[in-house]
C-alpha cells in the first residue's frame, strides 16, 4: 500500500514561500516563512532565519527561496550529525493479538520468553502484555496487544516474520511440535548459505525464524519487513533512524534482495530485516503488525529528521497524555510506523 510521503523541508518551505508572496499581505507572509526556518535552526543550532533578516522583507520570492534551499543544505548536514550521535536503541517491536493468555502462554512453553509486566487499559478497553530473554532496559522485547472483543486480525502480506536465535533449531522445533505448535519449514540449511534454520507459526499467524547460533545476549534478533524500493528504504533508515548497513544479499535465483539494518552487530543485537522481491513495489499491511519502538535523546530533533529525509511524522514530539513520556511517530517511505520515546523518559517509565 502506497503511503503518502511528507516532502523535505526544503520543498515544504519552498511551497509555502511562493504561495505566501502570493498573497495580499507580503509581510505577514514572510514572517511566517522565516518563523518556520526559525524553529528549525533554533533546534539544530542554525542561523538559516538571519539570512530572512538580513535582506529585508522587500526581496522577491525567488530570491527568498533559494535562499531557504541553500539553508536546508546545512541543516540536513546538522540533522545527520544529530541522529549519528544519538544513543538509540531498538526497544520492542508492537502486535495485535486474538487471544492473550494464550499468547502468552505458547511464548513462554514454546520460546521460552518470559512474561516481563502486564497492563490493562480498561478506559482504552486493551490489554499490553510485554515477553522477550531478558529486562526491557537492555533487551529487545514484545509488546502484545489484545483490543477487547477482536479476536482476529489480518496480518497482510508485507509483514514478514520476527527471527530468534536458538542453541538447537532440531529440539527447539520438536518441543514445539509437543505442544501442538505449527512448523511450516523444517530444520535445516537456509537456501544458498550453510547456516541452519526452521520457520513455525504462533496461534495468531505470526511467522518465527528460528536461527540456529551459538550463545547471545539478544535472542530474540529480527523484524523483517517487506519493502517497495530497497535502495530508498536503506537511505532513509541511515539518514533518518541512524541505522547501520550491516549487509546485502541478492538472491536471483529467487528473486530477492535483503539488507539486515540496526544499531550494531547482528549476534549482538535485534536488527531490521529489509526484504526487497523483484518487481512487487507495494503489499497490504493488514492490520495485525503496529510498529517498532526505538530509543532516543530528543525526540524533537528525530522528529525533524525524519521529516528532512523524507519520512512523515504521524504524531508530532512530546509528552504523552497523563504521562511525561515523550514520544514521536513516523511513517517511512513504505508506510511502516515507528515509534520513537525519550530515553530517560523510557527507563522512569520501567521503574
Amino acid at each position: 500500500m502506497t503511503s503518502a510521503i511528507r516532502p523535505s523541508f526544503a520543498a515544504v518551505t519552498t511551497s509555502r514561500l511562493v504561495a505566501n508572496f502570493s498573497s495580499s499581505s507580503r509581510i505577514h507572509s514572510v514572517h511566517f516563512a522565516s518563523s518556520t526556518l526559525e524553529s528549525q535552526s533554533q533546534r539544530f543550532g542554525l542561523k538559516a532565519c538571519k539570512l530572512f533578516r538580513r535582506e529585508g522583507i522587500n526581496k522577491s520570492a525567488r530570491t527568498i527561496v533559494s535562499m531557504a534551499q541553500g539553508s536546508t543544505t546545512i541543516t540536513q548536514e546538522t540533522a545527520l550529525e544529530w541522529v549519528k550521535s544519538d544513543k538509540r536503541r531498538m526497544l520492542h517491536v508492537v502486535y495485535r493479538v486474538g487471544d492473550l493468555d494464550r499468547t502468552i502462554k505458547f511464548y513462554t512453553e514454546c520460546l521460552g520468553m518470559k512474561l516481563l509486566r502486564k497492563r490493562d487499559i480498561p478506559e482504552e478497553k486493551y490489554t499490553n502484555a510485554f515477553l522477550g530473554y531478558g529486562p526491557e532496559d537492555s533487551h529487545f522485547v514484545i509488546e502484545l496487544t489484545y483490543n477487547y472483543g477482536v479476536d482476529k486480525y489480518d496480518i497482510g502480506t508485507a509483514f514478514g516474520h520476527f527471527g530468534i536465535a536458538v542453541d538447537d533449531v532440531a529440539k527447539t522445533v520438536d518441543l514445539i511440535k509437543a505442544k501442538g505448535g505449527t512448523v511450516t519449514r523444517e530444520p535445516g540449511p537456509v537456501k544458498g548459505g550453510k547456516s541452519v534454520i526452521a520457520f513455525i507459526e504462533d496461534p495468531d499467524g505470526y511467522k518465527f525464524e528460528l536461527i540456529e547460533r551459538g550463545p547471545t545476549p539478544e535472542p530474540l534478533c529480527q523484524v523483517m519487513l517487506r519493502v517497495g524500493d530497497l535502495d530508498r528504504s536503506i537511505a532513509f533508515h541511515e539518514k533518518a533512524f541512524g541505522m547501520e548497513l550491516l549487509r546485502r544479499r541478492d538472491n536471483p535465483e529467487y528473486k530477492y534482495t535483503i539488507a539486515m539494518m540496526g544499531y550494531g552487530p547482528e549476534d549482538k543485537n535485534a536488527v531490521l530485516e529489509l526484504t526487497y522481491n523483484y518487481g512487487v513495489t507495494e503489499y497490504d499491511k493488514g492490520n495485525a503488525y503496529a510498529q517498532i519502538a526505538i530509543g532516543t535523546d530528543d525526540v524533537y530533533k528525530t522528529a525533524d529528521a525524519v521529516k528532512l529525509f523524507g519520512g512523515k511524522i504521524t504524531r508530532e514530539p512530546g509528552p504523552l497524555p497523563g504521562i511525561s513520556t515523550k514520544i514521536t511517530a513516523c511513517l517511512d517511505p513504505d508506510g511502516w510506523k515507528t515509534v520513537f520515546v525519550d530515553n530517560i523518559d523510557f527507563l522512569k517509565e520501567l521503574e
